[in-house]
Formats: C-alpha cells, structure tokens, sequence
C-alpha cells in the first residue's frame, strides 16, 4: 500500500461530495484520485492548487491571474493578509514540492504524502471560504436524517401495529416528537461537564497573541506491561526533538526539564507556571497485541483550554509515524509558521525496521535512567541496531555522540582517540541523512576540539542549530565556542536564548563572558549568586583564578575537596587548585600536585594533564616549563588548545614569539582571517 493511501481516500470523499459545485477543481480532483503514477499526482495537485489561486487572484486581488507564476499571486495574498497565515503556509509548501512533477528529478515518495497533506488542507479550508454545502444542502441532509430516525424506530414497532401507525409526518412534528428526548440529552450531558463527569474545557481557537511555548509532558504508560514505559519515554522525546525543528516556536522544554513532571499530581495551571509555557501537551500509551492507541490533547492551561485532542489506533508497527503527526497538529494548532524544510525534516521516517527502532528507544531511555553509567551497554546497543539497518542514521549519529563523550575532559579516554573513533559514524549518518542535527553537531565538536578548524566548526554549529532551533541542549557547546574565538557578544546571545536549560552551565558560562569583557562588577556578582551551590564550588574556584582573587580560589577548591566534588579529582582542577596553592604561598602542596600531574601524562591524555600542567607554568610566570609541556599539549591534540587565545592564565606568554607560533598552529590566526574578511 503506497504511504499516500489514505490522503487519496480523503481527497476522493472531498470530490464526491463536492457534486457539480466548483467544476474546475472537480475535475482536476478527479484525475488527481485516478493517478497511480507519483509524477502524476504531483502534477495533478498542482493543477488543483492552480484552479485555487486563479479563483482566489479575481476574488481576494480583484484581478484575473493570466499567466502570473503562482508564487507570486500567494506572495500578494499573504502581504495583503487576504488569507489565513497557515493556509499560505500550505501553499508555499505544496507550490514549492509540486514543481518535483514539473520538472522531474529525485525526491522521495514521502514527499508526495506531504503535498497531499497540504492540498487537503487548501482545499478544506477553500470549501469554507466558499461556503460550498457538501453532499447536498443542509436541509436534505437534515431530512435523511430525520427520515433514518423515523424508519430505525418504525422496525423496532410490531407487524399488527403499524397499521394503526399514521403515515409519516412533516419533520416539523418529527422534532416536536424527539425534542424532550433530545432537550433531556442536553441537559444530561451539561450536568456531566458542570460536576466534572466528562472533561469541562472547551475546545476553541488558540490566543495568537500567546507566546508560543510548550511542553510535552511524559506519556503514561496504559499498556498491561510496565516494561512498555522505555516506548513513552521514547514517544515524548521524539515529539520534543520534531519541536525542535521549528523554529517560529520560542520555546520548547527539553525532556529533561519534563521528566521532573513524571507522575506528577500537580495541576496542568501550575506545571505550565513553573516551566513558562502557554501550551501543555500530555498523553497516553496502550499496547495490545500488535495495535498500539496513543492518545494525545493540546491544553492552554491559561484559559482552560482544550485546543485539539486526537486518538490513534494503529498497527504497532507504525508507531514510529505518530510523532510527527502529533508535531505537526500542534504547530498547526497554535499557528506556528512551518517552513517546507521543517515539515519534510518533521516528516523524514529515520527507520522501518522495527527492532532497530525499538532498540534506539532502548538505549534513549537507558541514558535518561542511568545516565554515562550504562554508556557500555548504550553503545552495544547502538551497534546492534546499525546491523540490524544499515541506513539508519540516528544511530549513526548517536554512536558518535556516545563515542566522543567517553573522552570529554572527565572521561576515561585520550579525545583525541575517541575522536577519530567517532568520526566514522557521524560521517556516515551525514552521508544517509544530510539534515541529521546531532551527527552536524558532533562534526562541530571534533573541528573545534581536535582539528582545530573553526571555520569549520562554526559552520557545523550554525548548521545543527539551524536544523533544531529550539533544541536548547545544543547551545551550550556553541557559547563555549564563542568564548573561546573571544566572540563575547554572540556567547551572551546564546546564554540568554538558553535560560531554561542547564542553569548550572548558564551561569558559569555567563560568569566567564563577564570577566572576559572586563565586567568584573557583574562577574562578581553572579560568582556570589553561584556560591552558594555546593556543587559548583570547582567551577568557581576556577573563576577566581581567573580574577586573580586566589585566597578565594582556594577557599572554594578546598572546599570541593571537602565535598567530595567529582570534578575535583581531575587535572584541570588539580592544576587550578595547584595554582592557588601556589600563589598563597603553600609551595610544596602546589609542587606536590604538579608532580602527580606530570605523571599522569607519562600515562594517559585522558583529561589533558599535560596542557593543565603547562597552564600552571604560565599562571606562576615560569615560561620556558610552560612552553615545553603546551607542545606536549600540542602533539597529544588536546582538546583544551583552543582556550589558548583568551584564557587570562596565558597573558604571561603573549610577549613571546612562541605563543604566536603555537597561536598560529593551532588555528587561531586562520580563523582570526576569517573573522577580519567576514566583517569587509
């Protein structure tokens, strides 16, 4: 069965029912529900859109269309605000994706789906703006319908009686007769709602003026098996990242900020409250057998509002295209503006093997449970499910993604090994899938820590974020990209865009920015706010050395030692505390610490102890020490080079040609170039 099936069904009782009413689209509907060819369709959808527009042009423009592209009548249409901003959405989309017919060329037969998708719309919509009466007019529908009441009561009555049973009367008496049945139905029905029985809210049209902010709370898991609940897990995260995509919504909450809201008995007023939403998505998941029924309802809790609510009852197998229908219900819902690249990308089915899909839904709620902890077991998974679909390129994606944290500055392995173990699998998920966001932001990541290409990586970042606008979780790496190529203004953009994600990463994020433009008033400030976290304590031991305030530096490190802090155990808050020691004056714990570094690089480049150890060189002015272990830096690749150019530690060096060598190598000067010719 061809993945439009059920949109030419559709559109087949739209042409049926239209009888004679709007000849011109009727017959091009009808050509259009007989193709079998794809080519075809397209074309015939165009034609439909066409006899649309032509009639729109002399009734809305007050002018015939002639031989004006249709671009440009729904470019008129849309300026002079003569028609629904998500109608002209759907005219875009379709006018853009029905020139595939016209001139022919690879496209994908999903696409064809899309197009039908948004024809129907058009042509819904067009038959309220005409105010066309489907099927007959309203008062011959009403007549069957009362001559069906009557007919479906008459057989329940007795042989011997109908005879004494007048004719059939007028439908005036006929609803004399039913009007205190169906008055009693009403006011059944409206007790319900008033005492809460059946749901109270309305279902109506959405505030545009909202801001347009959601949150999809974690779907309950109906299903007899409670081990279903990883496919919930699965369901909502997917439902986010398609709202990641689109980006007239200002705000999406990520899964982990919702899955605090797991179980929750808060009301929905105060759940969107505390995350500033205006939209609550929430839903439920049952499996039997080989069906599956998701049910989903759009809320605006504000008002008490239920803006759209659907159930889905459908193979078990097809689960996987639920998320993006419901994505595309919502942003159709609070009228978000939907580019054709959004919706395809929206649309894009990553996978038709169902194990592999159901082993990627494994492995999302093994890393939302247990975290890095089963990053092992994660990446065992992920390589199963690449067996089990070659051309599956979210594993891919993931694979990579998986691979390059076992080597972040607390991994376990020399980045610059996990780095070339990940890049394999970000390529060949780009080679699958060039709109694959997290395999493009990977890309970014390994040309900013290990090539050192930032052009590159600036365009990587540029492009993920283009991708998924709305998916905060990629921020953060971003702004730090722009703190270190000393870009304070575009970092201070991105920290401000993302405020509801990790605050903790924020606001030391924000701390740096400050002290790097010479604020250090604000830098102070929010080193104050940020102290009082225990657990950030490294991080604000680190911040201080960068203020040279090393009495307070050391005050905080020590106390993340006390605390038991993770990080702390790491070079690079061994060499900070190292530091401190030093310039208070406690010489031998500074020499004590730098040894254990120094041996710590005999053995491994996990956590870059030797760029660490020469980082502290610089910080106490011995230069030559400090040169010497940055080559060591250098020739390990560590990731840690790039803070090279604004990094305060360094300032000791920048009065030799040394530093401007390994500036140089580095990549700092080509992109300083790059920077210089951009601003011409």
């Amino acid at each position: 069965m061809k993945v439009w099936s059920a949109e030419i069904k559709e559109l087949q009782n739209l042409h049926e029912s239209l009888k004679g009413q709007v000849p011109d689209l009727e017959k091009e509907l009808d050509r259009l529900v007989k193709a079998e060819d794809d080519i075809v369709i397209l074309l015939c959808s165009r034609r439909c859109l066409e006899v649309i527009i032509t009639d729109l042009c002399e009734r809305e423009l007050k002018r015939p269309r002639k031989t004006e592209p249709l671009k440009g009548v729904i470019d008129k249409l849309n300026k002079e605000e003569k028609i629904p901003s998500h109608i002209i959405t759907s005219m875009q989309n379709l006018n853009s994706l029905s020139t595939y017919g016209a001139h022919p060329k690879e496209f994908s037969p999903r696409q064809v789906r899309t197009v039908l998708i948004e024809l129907l719309t058009i042509t819904e919509w067009y038959i309220k703006y005409r105010n066309i009466e489907l099927d007959g007019t309203a008062e011959e529908k009403e007549e069957k319908h009362d001559i069906f009441i009557e007919e479906k009561y008459e057989s329940k009555i007795p042989g011997d009686l109908k005879e004494h049973i007048p004719a059939r009367k007028p439908k005036k008496k006929l609803i004399m007769m039913l009007s205190g049945f169906f008055l009693g139905v009403v006011i059944v029905v409206v007790a319900l709602v008033v005492f809460n029985v059946i749901s109270g809210r309305k279902q109506s049209e959405v505030d545009t003026n909202l801001e347009k902010s959601i949150a999809v709370l974690p779907f309950k898991n109906f299903s007899a098996d409670p081990d279903q609940q990883f496919m919930c897990l699965g369901l909502t995260d997917e439902i986010i990242n398609h709202l990641y995509k689109i980006e007239s919504f200002d705000k999406v909450v990520s899964l982990t900020s919702v899955l605090l809201y797991k179980d929750h008995e808060k009301q929905i007023t105060k759940i969107a409250e505390e995350l500033k939403v205006s939209y609550i998505l929430e839903g439920t998941y049952k499996k039997i057998g080989d069906q599956v029924r998701v049910t989903a309802q759009l809320i605006e809790p504000k008002n008490d509002k239920h803006i759209w609510q659907n159930e889905y009852d459908q193979p078990y197998k097809e689960i996987i295209t639920i998320q993006a229908d419901i994505a595309l219900q919502i942003a159709n819902h609070v009228k978000a503006f939907l580019t054709v690249s959004e919706t395809q990308n929206i649309q894009s089915i990553p996978t038709t093997n169902q194990e592999a899909y159901e082993l990627s839904q494994q492995i999302n709620y093994l890393f939302y449970t247990q975290g890095f902890s089963a990053l092992t077991q994660i990446l065992d998974l992920l390589y199963k499910a690449i067996e089990l679909d070659p051309n599956y390129a979210d594993t891919y994606a993931w694979a990579g993604a998986f691979t390059l944290w076992k080597g972040n500055y607390a991994g376990e392995r020399e980045m610059q090994s996990v780095a070339w173990d990940a890049l394999p699998f970000f390529e060949k998920a780009l080679e699958i899938d060039q709109n694959n966001a997290v395999a493009h932001y990977g890309m970014a990541q390994i040309n900013d820590w290990i090539k050192w290409d930032y052009i590159k990586a600036e365009k990587e970042f540029n492009k993920a974020i283009e991708l998924e606008p709305n998916n905060l979780i990629l921020y953060p790496a971003l702004v730090e990209f722009f703190l270190k190529m000393h870009r304070l203004e575009d970092a201070l953009l991105y920290i401000k865009k993302s405020q509801e994600t990790d605050i903790t990463n924020n606001f030391l994020s924000m701390i740096q920015s400050h002290i790097l433009s010479g604020n250090k008033k604000e830098a102070y400030n929010s080193i104050s706010l940020a102290s009082s976290v225990e657990r950030v304590h490294p991080f604000v031991g680190e911040n201080y050395i960068w203020l040279e305030e090393y009495d307070s530096a050391k005050l905080y490190l020590e106390s993340a030692i006390q605390s038991k802090a993770p990080e702390i155990l790491i070079p690079r808050f061994q060499a900070c505390l190292a530091l401190a020691y030093y310039k208070t004056k406690n010489y031998q714990q500074a020499q004590t610490i730098i040894k254990q570094l120094k041996d710590l690089s005999d053995e491994t480049s996990a956590g870059s102890p030797a760029y660490f150890t020469g980082w502290y060189y610089s910080g106490i002015g011995e230069a030559d020490s400090a040169f010497y272990w940055l080559e060591k830096a250098y020739e390990n690749r560590s990731p840690e080079m790039p803070w090279l150019k604004v990094d305060p530690v360094f300032n000791n060096l920048k009065e030799d040609d040394r530093y401007w060598n390994l500036y140089e190598r580095t990549g700092h000067k080509a992109y300083d170039e790059y920077m210089a010719r951009m601003k011409k």
